[in-house]
């Protein structure tokens, strides 16, 4: 019979999807923080990077962005560094998407690209993070 095989993926389509969904009592999604410290004189340029194809492309790979910065004080690296936050629905689904990015031919382009003139960035720092129970932003 046909339909023997189509319910056997579907059984094993709707296990894997349980076995997706976050523990009990684990955060609804994860946070992450993301530092850049721009090379010399680059920091207009990685803007320009972000603004004109990163986001795009975070966006196609499942990533939700939630704020850029940049610091206002000299000693926090202003002038220097770009700030920004990202949501996922997981950790899992975080390294998975970033695979994604990194492995998306428009983002190899777009970074050589940008980066003929040498690497936008001497540093990048990324933590992730949950809400707490407390937290308006979960």
């Amino acid at each position: 019979m046909k339909i023997a095989p189509l319910l056997c993926f579907l059984s094993l389509l709707a296990m894997g999807t349980r076995l997706a969904e976050p523990a009990p009592g684990a955060p609804a999604r994860v946070f992450e923080l993301r530092t850049y410290t721009a090379s010399p004189g680059k920091l207009d340029a990685l803007n320009a990077r972000f603004r004109d194809h990163t986001i795009a492309l975070f966006k196609k790979h499942g990533m939700e962005v939630v704020a850029f910065w940049e610091p206002l004080d000299k000693e926090a690296g202003a002038g220097e560094k770009l700030i920004y936050m990202l949501a996922h629905p997981s950790r899992a689904a975080a390294d998975a998407s970033w695979k994604a990015f990194r492995d998306d031919p428009e983002w190899i382009k777009v970074k050589a690209d940008s980066e003929k003139g040498g690497p936008l960035t001497t540093k990048i720092e990324s933590v992730f993070l949950a809400g707490t129970d407390y937290s308006p932003l979960k």
